[in-house]
Formats: structure tokens, sequence, C-alpha cells
């Protein structure tokens, strides 16, 4: 099966090395398969041309029978893990802070109420670290922000604010709503995540560079330094729930939106645990802060 599944992903990327990194295979051992395949049915099912990778007239003729076979494949596995009911499985994530501290122990309590020998593997990092976990395998999926990424699939699960954030006695702390061009003056902390920053994203749009005086990969850190008066920030109101530091948190003007959005390599290929969990997810949005 797993060559036809490796057949299928040929013929939809038209390239031997694309599939090969969209399924966790070497270039090699995609090759392999292929010819394996071919010698079995006595077959050539794929030939290069300009345009890629395609099917001969014979691996045309054949293709539609694989396809059939695949989705019987997929449809038996489906049944045999309803049959099972999740009695084992892992779900292997990437996450930022915010859901971790705010998303994740609500859903997995609920989860395993249904499914309580499934097993979860958390790995907590940036924007830019849990892309590469995904594409990697080293997880199934992961929580980001789709601007912060290419080469996956993603889906939308959730828009949130982020809030200016000063210390207690700051004179900007007076103001309702904090303009952007109102922190250009202060020593900013930036949180660390990868390649995409949306604070930063937002001052630019308005032609604005903020004066970044450190740059820390911890929401918390930050609002220690916050506190103690080294600095302003902007961070994800989520991450802002339930703390005790001495802090001020202000809406900015114009608003600093963040997107978040779960994204994985290719959906039909996730592990049943992993594709419960993410309907769970989106069941669940409207409960999540």
């Amino acid at each position: 099966m797993k060559r036809y599944l490796a057949l299928q992903k040929i013929i939809e990327l038209g390239s031997f090395s694309k599939a090969a990194e969209a399924l966790g295979y070497t270039q090699s051992a995609m090759s392999q398969m292929m010819h394996s395949l071919e010698k079995e049915l006595s077959i050539a099912i794929l030939k290069r041309s300009r345009m890629g990778i395609e099917l001969t007239i014979e691996g045309a003729e054949l293709y539609p029978y694989i396809k059939q076979t695949i989705n019987h494949y997929q449809i038996m596995q489906e049944k045999a893990n309803d049959i099972c009911g999740l009695e084992s499985g892992v779900v292997r994530m990437g996450t930022i802070a915010s859901i971790s501290a705010h998303w994740l122990p609500i859903l997995i309590k609920e989860f395993q109420a249904q499914y309580p020998k499934v097993e979860f593997v958390i790995h907590q990092g940036d924007y830019t670290m849990i892309s590469e976990w995904v594409r990697t395998g080293a997880v199934d999926f992961g929580f980001l922000n789709p601007a912060a990424v290419s080469g996956l699939k993603t889906e939308v699960i959730k828009d949130g604010e982020m809030l200016a954030v000063l210390p207690e006695n700051h004179q900007l702390a007076e103001l309702e709503a904090i303009p952007l061009s109102a922190m250009m003056d202060e020593p900013f902390i930036l949180l660390e995540e990868g390649h995409y920053y949306e604070p930063l994203k937002a001052f630019h749009r308005l032609g604005l560079s903020p004066n970044i005086k450190y740059t820390i990969h911890d929401d918390y850190a930050i609002m220690t330094m916050v506190e103690a008066g080294l600095g302003v920030s902007i961070l994800a109101e989520l991450i802002l729930h339930r703390t005790n530091y001495k802090i001020v948190t202000r809406p900015t003007i114009p608003p600093v939106k963040r997107t978040i959005a779960i994204a994985y390599k290719e959906k039909d290929s996730l592990p049943m645990a992993s594709r419960r969990f993410i309907e769970h997810l989106k069941d669940s949005v409207t409960k999540l802060p």
C-alpha cells in the first residue's frame, strides 16, 4: 500500500523529490518503490516529460484501479480504528506558549475523557521551529500563524488580539489605547517568534521601526522585564490571561491581530489520533479563550 500511496503523491505533485519530501522519504527510497511496483506489475507506469513526471499510456489505464484500491484501504483503516475505538495512539504536536497554557489543558482533558489511552507528545517553540518540526515529521501538526509558513497545508482556527504591555506606573498607561507611534521612543522587548513577528509587521505597515532593546524567547520573562521597568512590549491577549504581574495591558491603535492556524503536510496522512484531536479542536473553538 505504501507504494500506491507514493505513486499517488508523485502524480499529484509531478515530482519524485517533492513527493518524497511530502511523505518523509528519501528520493532514492521513492524511486526504489516505483521500480519495485513496475517490476511487480510488469508495466512501465511513469515517464519523464518536460512537464515533470507523468503516467505512461499503460499507467493511465491502470491508475483508476490503483486509486480505487487506495480508497478502499483508507475506508478499511478508518473502520478498523473505529472498531478499536482509538484504544491507543499518540498525538504529536508543536505549539506556542499561549496555546500550551490556555488551550491545551482544556482540549486534552475533554479529549482524554473520550480516548483515555491516547498519549500526547508536545513540543513548544516559535513559528519557524514548529513549521520545521512538521516538515521533518517530528510532529504531526503544529499551531502557528499561517502567514509565517509556506509549503504546508493550514487551517485557520481563531483570530486574536495582541495588547501593549506596560509597567504599572508608565505614562502611557493613562491612555485607554496606545498608538503604536507612541511606543517608538520606548525600549521595546520583542518576543522571539522565528522569522515572523506580528508586532513588527504592524509597526512596519505604518513605516515605523521600534527601538528593540531585547529579544527574548519567553512570554513570561518579558512580563517580568516589563514589570521591572526595562521596557514595553506587545504580546498576545491569550498569554496575558490569569497573570499576577504588576503590568498594565492596553489595546493598540491600530489594533494588532494574531491568526492561529494548524499546519500539517497532508491531512489524509495524519495518524488517526491526531485527526480526531483536530476534529475535537475545531468543534471546541467557541469555548476557547
